[in-house]
C-alpha cells in the first residue's frame, strides 16, 4: 500500500486488510511518503500492534516508488495492491485467490464502488460509478466476468510482476493502466471479476478533485505517447470525448464573442448534455444532489485538459 497524506484513511484501509476471511499467512507493507499530516505517526502505531505489518520508506513520495518498495518488502507468491483511500470486502483475497486459480490469469480485480460520507463526496461517488461521468470502464460501472485491459488495483503472481520488471517509475499516474498493457504483451492475462469489490472514498473536496482529474488526464495521454499501439479506435472514442468537449466549447464561445453566432451551438450543446447527465444522476447522488453539476463539470473539463497540456516527461 503506497501512503501520502491519508491520515483520515489509513487506519480504516489497514482495518480491512486484517478483517480479511483468508486462512493463509499474510503481510502487509506500508509504503509511507513524506506526508504533512500524521500519516507516519499512524502508520507506525498499526506496525507497532500488529507484527504482519511492516513500514517501508518512500522518499519520493510517488505512487510506483512506493510501490516497488512495498512489493519488495515482502516474499509471498500473491502480491495484492491495495490504497488508503480504499476499504477492501471481506471476502476480496480469497475471492481473488480463487479467481487466480481458476482461470490462470496473472492479475485479477474488480468494481472500484466509490462510496462517498459527505454530501459531496455523494455526488463524487454517483458521477465515478457514471457511464456519463468516467466513460465505460468495467471496473468503475460493473460488467461481466472476463478478460479486461486493465483492473481496479489488482492481485498478482508475483512472477508476472518480476517479468515485467514491476511498476514504470516514470507514470505518476495510469501506472496501472500501463503495466497491466506490458502484461498483456507478455502473454498474460488480466481479468475482471465484480465478485472483487473495494469500497473507494472519493476526494472531499472540489480542489483536490479537480487535480486528481487534471493529472489523470496528463498521464493518459503520455500512456498513449509511450504505447501508441494503445489506441484503438474503441478508446480514441473514450478518451478524446473529454478534450474535444474542452476546445470546442471554447471555440464556441470565442466564435460567438467574434460575431459568428451559431458557434454558441458548441457551448449549449455541451450544457445540454451536462443537465441531462447531472439529471440522470440525482437520485444517486443523495444528499450531495445539488453538487453533481459542477461534479461533473470539474471532472470533465480536468481530464480533458490535462490531456491537451501534456507534454512528453521523457
Amino acid at each position: 500500500m503506497p501512503v501520502l497524506n491519508e491520515e483520515n484513511y489509513l487506519r480504516a484501509a489497514v482495518q480491512a486488510i486484517l478483517d480479511q476471511n483468508y486462512p493463509g499467512a499474510m503481510s502487509i507493507a506500508l509504503a509511507v511518503g513524506p506526508s504533512k499530516d500524521r500519516t507516519q505517526q499512524v502508520a507506525d502505531e498499526l506496525a507497532a500492534r500488529d507484527s504482519r505489518i511492516v513500514v517501508v520508506a518512500n522518499p519520493s513520495g510517488r505512487t510506483p516508488d512506493g510501490l516497488n518498495a512495498a512489493i519488495a518488502a515482502t516474499t509471498q507468491e500473491i502480491v495484492v495492491r491495495v490504497d488508503a483511500h480504499c476499504e477492501l470486502s471481506e471476502k476480496y483475497i480469497e475471492t481473488a485467490i480463487e479467481t487466480l486459480n481458476r482461470t490462470g490469469a496473472d492479475n485479477v480485480g474488480g468494481v472500484m464502488a466509490a462510496v462517498g460520507q459527505t454530501p459531496f463526496e455523494e455526488s463524487v461517488a454517483a458521477a465515478m460509478r457514471s457511464r456519463l461521468g468516467v466513460g465505460a470502464a468495467a471496473f468503475h460501472t460493473g460488467g461481466s466476468e472476463g478478460p479486461a485491459d486493465s483492473v481496479y488495483l489488482g492481485v498478482f503472481r508475483r512472477s508476472a510482476l518480476k517479468r515485467v520488471g514491476g511498476y514504470d517509475p516514470h507514470f505518476t499516474r495510469a501506472q496501472d493502466w500501463e503495466m497491466n498493457f506490458r502484461i498483456r504483451q507478455t502473454g498474460g492475462t488480466v481479468w475482471f471479476n465484480p465478485a472483487l469489490d473495494v469500497t473507494y472514498r472519493p476526494r472531499p473536496t472540489l480542489q483536490k478533485l479537480a487535480k486528481q482529474y487534471f493529472e489523470y488526464g496528463l498521464w493518459r495521454r503520455e500512456v498513449m505517447r509511450t504505447h501508441p499501439e494503445t489506441t484503438s479506435v474503441k478508446s480514441a472514442l473514450r478518451y478524446f470525448v473529454p478534450p474535444l468537449a474542452v476546445v470546442g466549447t471554447l471555440a464556441g464561445l470565442a466564435f460567438g464573442a467574434c460575431g459568428f453566432t451559431w458557434a454558441y451551438v458548441l457551448p449549449a450543446g455541451y450544457l445540454a448534455i451536462e443537465a441531462v447527465a447531472s439529471f440522470s444522476l440525482f437520485r444517486s447522488a443523495k444528499r450531495g444532489w445539488f453538487y453533481v453539476p459542477l461534479v461533473l463539470l470539474t471532472m470533465h473539463w480536468s481530464w480533458g485538459t490535462g490531456f491537451i497540456v501534456s507534454r512528453s516527461k521523457r
